[in-house]
């Protein structure tokens, strides 16, 4: 049976329209992006079987062009309007940080930090600058893999910041694993960081670690 054919209540499209977005399942929604099934799938199955294959949304969606394409019903013209989805959604994000103040908007940074850093393969540790009314100035990815003492340079966060006229910062990093919680090389480098802003008179606000659920903030646990 066709979803043409399916009653309007559980139509991927319909569905949406009438509950939202957040209502939809993984697989109806990339059966929406998918749009088309193949011969004796519908869209929706099709979706099942892609997410079956990656192993779920996530790897689906940080899987590089070789990988993507080799997915079945997949191929080079999916690839490109997948990320161009992915890239709107960051740009929107971004400009509603820059048009806000940051306070003001917690859960927009989590989702934008999640846009950013979730779906990454190797740790990437990035900071937002931000200015004297906690808006985005600037989102900068630093350095890129163990996020330890030896991969992270507080100098480097300081150096930036000067050049960005940044009065505060949020740090963020990603645990590919996606586990989110903080290691204790995490506390330290967050401990070192806050010394050398001081220094200069910047604010360190937060700091996040992204995995597959909600974004952990360190200053909610008292860590900043």
């Amino acid at each position: 049976m066709s979803i043409k054919q399916w009653p309007a209540s559980e139509r991927p499209r319909e569905k949406l329209i009438e509950q939202g977005a957040h209502a939809l399942s993984d697989a109806e929604l990339l059966a929406i992006f998918l749009r088309t099934g193949t011969q004796g799938l519908s869209a929706v199955e099709l979706a099942r079987r892609v997410l079956q294959e990656f192993g779920g949304l996530r790897p689906m969606l940080s899987a590089s062009r070789e990988e993507f394409c080799k997915g079945f019903g997949l191929g080079d013209a999916k690839y490109t309007q997948l990320q161009a989805v992915l890239e709107m959604s960051k740009r929107h994000l971004q400009e509603q940080l820059t048009r806000d103040t940051v306070f003001n908007s917690a859960e927009a940074v989590r989702t934008y930090l999640s846009t950013q850093l979730r779906h990454a393969q190797r740790e990437i540790f990035a900071v937002l600058f931000l200015d004297s009314q906690h808006r985005l100035i600037r989102y900068q990815e630093l350095f890129m893999g163990t996020v330890d003492s030896a991969a992270v340079y507080p100098r480097e966060v300081v150096k930036a910041a000067l050049t960005h006229n940044a009065a505060a910062v949020i740090l963020a990093h990603n645990h590919p694993s996606g586990v989110a919680e903080p290691s204790q090389a995490d506390i330290n480098i967050t401990e070192r960081i806050r010394k050398a802003l001081d220094l200069i008179d910047v604010r360190l606000l937060d700091h996040f670690i992204v995995g597959d659920e909600r974004p952990l903030s360190l200053a909610e646990r008292g860590l900043v």
